[in-house]
């Protein structure tokens, strides 16, 4: 069975290493996916703060050409992309104006309900935690994680109907099963500042000085993310970070599918690690 993929733009640009990583671990497993034709941007924050029916409207037409290609089960492994299919799928279900908005602004109707899961989600209900600790090779050795999940893989809660949007351990118990030690912290749903980085940067730097601080103080090596976006704002910007606060945090901040596939013990290079602003090498060395 092949499973629906909906990489959306970042896994193509700037976040290539997760969707390496992903490839390479579904790939080791003997996972199938099959890429949605034809997809598009699903317009993450700036579309549906512009316009909600235009927010809605791209995640839709998504979830559509999916349903066309007779896929049942969608992998969507931005935390963003997540979010809003996720919103699209629940504004039509409850909706019936929203819906028939939908199908004219697509010119389509969906035949069936489309199923979107994040990369938590599948590992934990669609491939299986048993499956998964069945293919470890390499444990990861006691690795002190900081897992952060960020706002958009749990928020809102009604919507994503995923894991404590508060306290959630979906990633900590992953992490876990590969052989890591996730570690307490408080910051593992707060916001890193998202698409601010640009009009606010000095906002997303306090933002990121916290969520460091608060990842160090829990005894973290590293930052275990799901998201493109917090990816890129903790790791491309922690120099500007440490500059800024006089701190020095060099803390590698890592996709959950890297750390799966070196747990499958793929190699470093099959899994991008050679693209982060600070390198994990020397931690790997352990």
């Amino acid at each position: 069975m092949a499973y629906g993929y909906y990489p959306g733009c970042s896994l193509h640009s700037t976040a290539k290493e997760y969707n390496i990583s992903l490839k390479a671990v579904c790939g080791k497993l003997g996972i199938e996916l099959s890429e949605v034709e034809d997809w598009n941007c699903c317009g993450a924050t700036p579309a549906h703060t512009t316009k909600e029916e235009l927010g809605v409207a791209l995640a839709y037409n998504n979830l559509l050409n999916a349903s066309r290609q007779g896929l049942e089960d969608i992998l969507a492994p931005c935390a963003a992309c997540y979010n809003r299919l996720k919103n699209a799928s629940y504004a039509v279900k409850h909706s019936p104006e929203v819906n028939k908005r939908m199908n004219e602004l697509t010119g389509g109707v969906m035949e069936r309900d489309m199923k979107v899961y994040n990369i938590l989600e599948f590992f934990r209900d669609i491939y299986g935690q048993d499956n998964l600790k069945a293919a470890i090779e390499k444990p990861l050795e006691g690795l002190n994680v900081a897992c952060y999940y960020g706002c958009l893989l749990v928020r809102p809660s009604k919507v994503l109907n995923f894991d404590d949007a508060e306290d959630p351990v979906s990633m900590d118990d992953l992490v876990r099963l590969i052989g890591g030690n996730p570690v307490r912290w408080s910051c593992k749903t707060e916001c890193c500042g998202g698409s601010h980085a640009i009009p606010e940067t000095d906002i997303v730097l306090e933002l990121g000085r916290r969520i460091f601080t608060s990842a160090q103080a829990g005894g973290a090596e590293m930052i275990a993310v799901a998201c493109p976006l917090c990816q890129a704002n903790l790791d491309m910007r922690q120099s500007q970070i440490n500059k800024k606060f006089n701190t020095d945090f060099r803390m590698p901040v890592v996709y959950v599918t890297q750390l799966i596939g070196l747990a499958l013990g793929l190699s470093k290079e099959e899994l991008g690690f050679n693209s982060h602003f600070v390198s994990a090498a020397e931690l790997l060395k352990k």
